[in-house]
């Protein structure tokens, strides 16, 4: 803070510094002026001027010293005293202006909670039809066409299903409902919900569960679990992707192993980031990159850590590491 107050004033030093050497200059061109006296008399001046800087620094830097000091708020009560008239004017436009920043930001909020109610209504009423298309889709005849119709809604179902929970994610914590939960019952719900896609890619499922229940919300728990199972039948092909679970110490893991074309190395500490469809990866151009990324949303919640192991050409684990139970009945109290 120093050194910007001292630019700031860098204009009234130069000034002072050119007076008092004008002052010696006229002292000794003067012979009628005792050069001494006017040596004095500067020596005097500048002691003057330092003390003076001195007292102008502590009074002059207090606002900004607090202005600098704020956290990015709205709150007006943070806004220090203004202690000359010119710190009164830049104190009042700031608040001027978070008054209309609170206004623009109360304005926007309302907005996005309109374009949010609305998307979900929207989701919701195209499901219907989507029920619709699909006991039509079950009723042809021709398995080929029957199979391709069926791959083909299952896309837009996990689209919509994707875009509900994106939409509701940030409300998760009210929507939290922390249970026993059935993991082989979620596992078959899911693997019934892409039967149709693994049978065209002609994938299986090999299921060993050491432990079937675990304390979690069911419901969130299936959105982790289907998009895993999604990118797992997606990258494989002529396969069986393998689920184990198993418990140690009271920490219950549960993995989800394919293989199918892996993870590039250099994409491991990418694969949650928001938008990012990998590096190798581009010709499935219906991938969103939102999927991983939503499900580490989802996990932080529920206390779920990751565990990533892949190799290119040979497949991807994913092992979900659920908290202890005490752990989770704290955010289930929340």
């Amino acid at each position: 803070m120093i050194q910007i107050f001292l630019k700031e004033r860098a204009s009234w030093i130069l000034f002072f510094i050119f007076s008092q050497l004008l002052v010696m200059a006229m002292g000794y061109l003067d012979t009628s002026i005792p050069f001494l006296s006017t040596v004095y008399i500067t020596f005097i001046s500048c002691l003057s001027f330092v003390i003076f800087m001195t007292i102008r620094y502590e009074r002059e830097t207090r606002f900004f010293k607090h202005l600098h000091a704020l956290e990015s708020s709205l709150d007006l009560t943070a806004i220090p005293e203004a202690n000359s008239p010119f710190e009164a004017i830049t104190s009042e436009r700031m608040s001027e202006q978070i008054q209309v920043f609170k206004h623009q930001l109360n304005g926007l909020q309302i907005s996005l909670e309109l374009e949010k109610d609305d998307m979900l209504n929207w989701i919701h009423e195209v499901k219907t039809p989507l029920t619709t298309l699909q006991l039509m889709i079950e009723r042809t005849e021709d398995l080929a066409l029957r199979s391709q119709l069926m791959y083909e809604w299952l896309r837009i179902h996990l689209l919509l299903d994707q875009q509900l929970h994106q939409k509701r994610i940030p409300f998760i914590r009210n929507d939290l409902y922390i249970e026993k939960t059935d993991v082989q019952k979620l596992l078959f719900q899911e693997i019934k919900l892409l039967r149709q896609w693994c049978m065209q890619k002609r994938i299986g499922f090999d299921i060993s569960l050491e432990t079937e229940e675990v304390l979690t919300d069911a419901k969130w728990l299936g959105f982790i679990i289907r998009q895993l199972l999604t990118n797992a039948v997606k990258y494989s092909e002529d396969s069986d992707i393998s689920i184990r679970s198993t418990s140690k110490d009271g920490i219950i893991t549960l993995s989800i192993e394919d293989v199918g074309q892996g993870i590039a190395p250099r994409d491991l500490s990418r694969i949650f980031d928001k938008g990012f469809t990998g590096t190798a990866n581009h010709q499935h151009h219906a991938a969103t990159g939102m999927g991983l990324y939503l499900v580490k949303q989802v996990a932080e919640s529920l206390l779920i850590t990751f565990k990533v192991d892949s190799t290119v050409g040979e497949g991807t684990r994913f092992s979900l590491i659920f908290a202890k139970e005490n752990e989770l009945i704290r955010i289930a109290r929340m």
